[in-house]
């Protein structure tokens, strides 16, 4: 799965600017402030982590299922599609493109009603109301607005041969991996290939690791450094909104706010 970056429908099509980001996002940000609009894209990252968990997928089944919710919402209004649909439904689509096999439709659903009964019980008083025909609709509409442009490469594979070249630390390795997971719960998916985010998360990680050995390193890398600090600047954003959001007591109002599709007819 891997083939070459810059020859893909991700280099191609699919890395964006801030300029696009805000267009499309305009109808959402005149209901919702920027900061609940990251707040729902936190929230719903996390429901996907955890049915991917539950399911025991990859995280690179879980990381491109995230990557498919976020191009989604670049290109849509949250009104378009419920994101609790939609959530579920990138799981399924990105299980059977990372060739992890087809998630069985009862064991999706079921998981889905267990999450919100338990884990999600702060977010959503009511049970999970879709069945296997929402999330097979939604799977086609998913499809037609990502132009049928399912790889997406992922900074784990440079993260792995990056490290390998500073020497493999374990330590260094096992944090810089937490912090590529953390950063897709901010929108540097969308904005840089997939490399520079992994030595964006090498460079928070040797700070965080005080390893002062390694900045040699960093200035002999062929690299716009430019870009590097823009995206550890995203996912230090990111630990700071962590720090003063308390996701039990705000999201389920933030959620309520939210623009949300029409319901069906009745028939």
């Amino acid at each position: 799965m891997a083939g070459n970056f810059w020859r893909s429908s991700h280099y191609e099509q699919w890395l964006l600017d801030k300029q696009d980001l805000l267009r499309e996002r305009h109808f959402d940000l005149s209901i919702l402030t920027e900061e609940e609009y990251q707040k729902i894209h936190i929230f719903f990252a996390g429901v996907i982590q955890s049915l991917g968990e539950q399911l025991k997928l990859r995280q690179q089944v879980i990381a491109t299922a995230t990557v498919y919710f976020k191009r989604f919402y670049v290109r849509n209004s949250l009104k378009c599609i419920d994101p609790l649909l939609l959530a579920p439904t990138c799981i399924f689509l990105a299980s059977k493109v990372e060739e992890f096999g087809v998630i069985s439709n009862t064991r999706l659903i079921s998981t889905c009603q267990t999450l919100v009964k338990t884990k999600y019980n702060y977010a959503y008083t009511q049970e999970f109301p879709y069945r296997t025909n929402n999330i097979l609709e939604c799977e086609f509409y998913l499809l037609e607005n990502l132009d049928c442009c399912l790889i997406v490469h992922q900074p784990y594979r440079p993260l792995l041969q990056l490290i390998q070249d500073l020497g493999h630390e374990e330590q260094l390795l096992t944090l810089a991996w937490k912090l590529v997971n953390d950063s897709l719960r901010t929108d540097v998916c969308l904005l840089y290939p997939p490399y520079q985010i992994a030595i964006g998360c090498i460079q928070i990680a040797c700070v965080i690791l005080q390893r002062d050995q390694h900045k040699m390193w960093f200035t002999e890398l062929n690299v716009d450094i430019e870009k590097i600090q823009e995206i550890a600047r995203y996912i230090i954003n990111l630990f700071e909104l962590w720090k003063q959001y308390d996701e039990k007591n705000e999201i389920k109002a933030i959620i309520n706010k939210m623009p949300k599709p029409k319901p069906a007819p009745q028939r």
